[in-house]
């Protein structure tokens, strides 16, 4: 599936990853959509989490929430987003801990902490493959910014 995610959820993407990162910690945003139209990104999700260097941590009760949240207003979480200090690549803790373990959920990382321009030079984009192993995709044979 090719995501659609309008400029302006870009936009506000970055500003989240900037501002919470403040240059010197990760941070991580959900692009999510509705389950009629899932390829439609329709809104981003700044996790509550505690973040520093070397990674992140979502807080337990607010994942709850989410979860609640997303269930009440027919969405689903299609892309989870967040940086890396230095070049953007998955981790092996990227690996063990995505939000979603399915087949066909992407994971996206954006280096230098989000600080250059928001063309996703040098993103890394990996998906779970049918054998729930993570792999590396093309980002515009999956996400089209509109």
């Amino acid at each position: 599936m090719i995501y659609r995610l309008p400029r302006t959820l870009m936009a506000e993407s970055f500003g989240h990853l900037r501002a919470c990162g403040r240059l010197a910690q990760e941070c991580q945003v959900l692009w999510v959509s509705s389950w009629a139209e899932p390829g439609a990104i329709s809104a981003v999700i700044h996790t509550n989490h505690r973040s520093h260097a070397s990674g992140f941590d979502v807080e337990t009760g607010w994942l709850t929430w989410l979860w609640n949240e997303l269930a009440s207003r027919h969405l689903g979480i299609r892309v989870q987003v967040h940086t890396h200090p230095g070049r953007a690549f998955h981790s092996p803790t990227d690996d063990r801990w995505p939000i979603i373990h399915l087949p066909g959920f992407l994971s996206l990382v954006i280096p230098n902490f989000g600080m250059q321009n928001w063309a996703l030079q040098g993103a890394y984009l990996a998906e779970i493959d049918n054998a729930g192993r993570w792999r590396e995709v093309t980002l515009s044979a999956r996400i089209k910014v509109e």
